[in-house]
């Protein structure tokens, strides 16, 4: 029997010659019909050698040969970045790119992007102009700093920031503020690439003031706290506040550092915010400008202006400058910060503001809808989301998601909704699918639907 499904497999050629495989190699190309052919032929060939299909099975992929080469092609041709539907309840989703942009933000990149820009251009001199005016410009007037400097991301501000300000010299840390950020960089190790020597101060989870005193001399330049934007210590614990370390900089005539990571610009989450730890006296504050900020990605340097003009002029600035989209987005994400009544539109924002009674209206209706699709049971239940990203730790946001016990298995389904032509991102939760709908987009909740059936339909 074996044997008999292997000489059922036509041969290359005469395949390459029906008038199916013509009209695919007309639109794709030979080269590339032939290898999605030899792939399909090969899975045929290992199912027959494996035993692990049914023999009808295998006849009826070799009738429908240009589906099972087409279904190829274009898995094959799909680009690279698709977009997908959030529903886990992360809102920062680092794997899933962080934070959505504002429809402005994403308008203004658009436009940068389609054509010619004002980018170094000044338009009422006719001259060279700034790359980083408008921006800047915006992020003084909301933060109260006296000048700034954008590079592509957090790491790149603080190792520019310290390669700038404090190579061959001593830069003192806390110990329990020696943190690792995404993709296993630790700040360490940026220390290192800026030049600065690392001089550990304190214990994991008590620093006082004295023992940064104790660690100043003739090769301190500065001092940097890290805030702990991605983790907390909790418990049996002392930290020095910005302000002290304020007092004590100046006193010994030495920089204030202050990495934020996760720059906020609104109040009432349990972080400080930029505002206030410029207010604070800090020579330079860095953060990001694409997780609490809303924004694309970008790293931000606030602060002294004689300080940013050595920032600003460091070799290392050319090699991490933003380019066009970037700035265009990050403008406009800003912008809307300039108005209270506009920033709720910054996704980010929105979502972490999002109420209960809000949470469950739509998760109501959506159940309403997943309960008519066949092989799929829903219902509303209460669940906790979470900022991710390395933001907010131990915050929860608490709301409501939907449940779905899907007939077929909760990882058979998972894995469909994954496939669909539009990929829902979810999780499991007591033996449950949930869809988490506070990371929902604006223009998600039909092509949900669309994903749902189809998921449930493949199955």
């Amino acid at each position: 029997m074996q044997h008999n499904l292997y000489r059922n497999i036509p041969k290359m050629d005469k395949l390459l010659e029906q008038e199916s495989m013509a009209a695919l190699i007309k639109s794709c190309g030979r080269e590339k019909v032939v290898l999605a052919l030899r792939e399909a032929l090969e899975s045929i060939r290992d199912s027959i050698a494996q035993n692990s299909t049914d023999p009808f099975d295998i006849q009826e992929r070799l009738s429908n040969l240009e589906s099972y080469v087409t279904d190829i092609l274009t898995k094959h041709h799909t680009k690279t970045l698709r977009r997908v539907i959030n529903a886990t309840g992360i809102i920062l989703h680092t794997n899933l790119g962080r934070a959505p942009l504002a429809k402005e933000a994403v308008e203004a990149a658009v436009e940068a992007a389609s054509g010619y820009v004002d980018l170094e251009y000044d338009l009422e001199t006719g001259k060279r102009g700034g790359r980083l005016d408008r921006v800047n410009s915006l992020i003084c007037e909301l933060t109260g700093a006296q000048d700034s400097y954008v590079v592509n991301n957090n790491a790149a501000a603080v190792l520019i920031t310290l390669a700038a300000l404090a190579n061959g010299k001593e830069v003192i840390i806390s110990r329990g503020e020696l943190v690792e950020i995404g993709g296993g960089f630790r700040i360490p190790e940026v220390l290192e690439q800026s030049g600065a020597k690392l001089k550990e101060v304190g214990t994991t989870n008590k620093t006082r003031v004295k023992d940064y005193e104790k660690a100043i001399d003739e090769n301190t330049c500065a001092i940097l706290k890290v805030h702990k934007s991605n983790y907390r210590i909790v418990g049996f614990t002392e930290e020095t506040s910005v302000e002290e370390l304020v007092a004590l900089s100046h006193k010994h005539n030495i920089l204030t550092i202050e990495d934020l990571g996760s720059g906020m610009f609104v109040k009432g989450f349990g972080e400080p915010t930029v505002q206030e730890v410029i207010a604070s006296g800090v020579d330079i504050v860095t953060f990001s400008g694409d997780k609490l900020l809303g924004g694309p990605q970008a790293g931000i340097i606030a602060g002294k202006e004689h300080i940013i003009a050595k920032i600003r002029t460091h070799p290392l600035a050319r090699a991490l400058r933003i380019d066009k989209m970037t700035l265009a987005a990050l403008e406009n994400t800003l912008t809307l910060y300039t108005q209270p009544d506009t920033f709720e539109r910054i996704p980010v924002i929105r979502m972490l503001n999002m109420n209960r009674e809000e949470l469950f209206k739509i998760s109501y209706e959506l159940a309403g809808e997943i309960n008519n699709i066949n092989g799929l049971d829903a219902k509303v239940i209460e669940v906790s989301s979470q900022a991710g990203g390395g933001s907010l730790p131990g915050k929860e946001f608490h709301g409501f998601a939907v449940a779905i016990k899907p007939s077929c298995g909760c990882n058979n389904f998972l894995k469909a909704l994954r496939e669909a032509r539009i990929p829902v991102i979810a999780r499991i939760s007591q033996d449950s699918v949930l869809i988490d709908l506070r990371t929902m987009l604006n223009d998600d909740y039909k092509d949900l639907l669309k994903s749902l059936r189809e998921a449930a339909e493949a199955l």
